[in-house]
């Protein structure tokens, strides 16, 4: 830093993408300090954190939108970029890297062909990714006519305004990719607090609760989650408790494991949810907690698996969540996963320069 760009030493490239339904600054491994420490600081400046406004940087003051990717050329010969997702809190100087983020993964390929990673292949280009933070393989496809990525297209997804460019993504190696195991506690069943819950981990440690054992519908917003004082402290107990079950540790820093509340589907859906992040509450679902929710209650025993709508094998599971749908694919086998994907989109907002206040 500053890179071959010739940006002052003041100011740090930045792509700024939605991808899915999240929103975070992308950015080259090399325009980015080595050293950790330095390079969370520097980014706790750029996004304005710790402050719930975030009004000194350009994170969004919600945790779907201060987010940030870093992208390198790809240390493993059987992929093309390596991806390190990074949560930025918004009220407390934390970064963090315990945890995926699939949305942001929408935006990775395209950045990487922006970013001269990856060369376009055609009018449609495949990159494969690492995502450090767990080491799984992710293959991102996405329009590239006339050598450069097209987001324009018919493709919506709830959640999101309008429609963009399809991006589908194929996942592998994601169970157990954060804990080493789809059911980190060896059981399909535990008990914390007094309430039946499933952990599992299909790319995003979770604890599956089903919301009528709380007293709840799992119809209730995501206002009326966040306000309900006494739900939020259980959760809290209940998180603490499964998170060292599933060996964990202490996670009272983490955004994992999340916890998410199902219920039977109200439309056509296969499962209702609501996914806690872990306080505040998800407007939708991300896509590695969608894939994590269609596993989980696809195993018999599981909470959720009574009153989940469940698809043929290999099917299509539409996940309900509170601004409408995520539409995944899973392929299991017992409590075996052998595939899973879905579709996302993603946009480039801006390009350019972003300027750290002074640390």
């Amino acid at each position: 830093m500053p890179s071959s760009e010739g940006i002052g030493s003041d100011g740090i490239r930045c792509m700024m993408m939605r991808g899915g339904t999240s929103k975070g600054a992308y950015f080259l491994a090399e325009d980015l300090p080595a050293d950790v420490a330095e390079r969370d600081r520097l980014l706790l400046a750029i996004m304005g954190s710790p402050d719930p406004r975030q009004i000194d940087g350009i994170g969004g003051a919600d945790p779907l939108t201060s987010k940030v990717a870093i992208v390198s050329r790809s240390t493993d010969p059987s992929t093309d970029v390596d991806y390190l997702f990074l949560q930025v809190l918004v009220n407390e100087p934390i970064v963090t890297d315990r945890q995926n983020c699939g949305n942001i993964l929408a935006g990775v390929g395209p950045f990487a062909v922006e970013r001269g990673l990856v060369a376009a292949r055609g009018d449609s280009t495949t990159v494969r990714i690492r995502m450090v933070n767990s080491g799984s393989i992710a293959a991102a496809t996405f329009p590239t006519p006339g050598g450069s990525p097209d987001y324009r297209g018919d493709t919506s997804i709830d959640g999101v305004p309008g429609t963009a460019a399809a991006v589908r993504i194929d996942f592998a190696d994601t169970a157990g990719s954060s804990t080493g195991s789809l059911l980190p506690t060896g059981n399909v069943h535990d008990t914390f607090e007094g309430v039946a819950v499933t952990c599992v981990d299909n790319g995003m440690p979770t604890v599956l609760i089903a919301a009528a054992d709380l007293g709840l519908t799992g119809a209730e917003s995501p206002d009326q989650l966040e306000a309900d004082v006494a739900l939020n402290e259980r959760l809290h107990a209940i998180r603490t408790a499964a998170a060292a079950a599933m060996g964990m540790g202490d996670v009272s820093k983490a955004t994992v494991p999340k916890v998410v509340l199902l219920s039977p589907p109200r439309e056509d859906g296969v499962i209702a949810t609501r996914s806690f992040l872990p306080v505040k509450v998800h407007t939708s679902i991300g896509v590695l907690g969608a894939l994590t929710v269609a596993a989980g209650v696809s195993i018999p025993g599981a909470v959720g698996y009574d009153f989940a709508r469940l698809p043929a094998p290999g099917g299509q599971f539409r996940i309900e969540h509170p601004t409408g749908h995520l539409d995944v694919v899973i392929d299991m086998d017992g409590t075996q996963v052998i595939a899973s994907g879905n579709v996302r989109t993603a946009r480039k907002l801006f390009d350019g320069v972003v300027f750290p206040r002074p640390i």
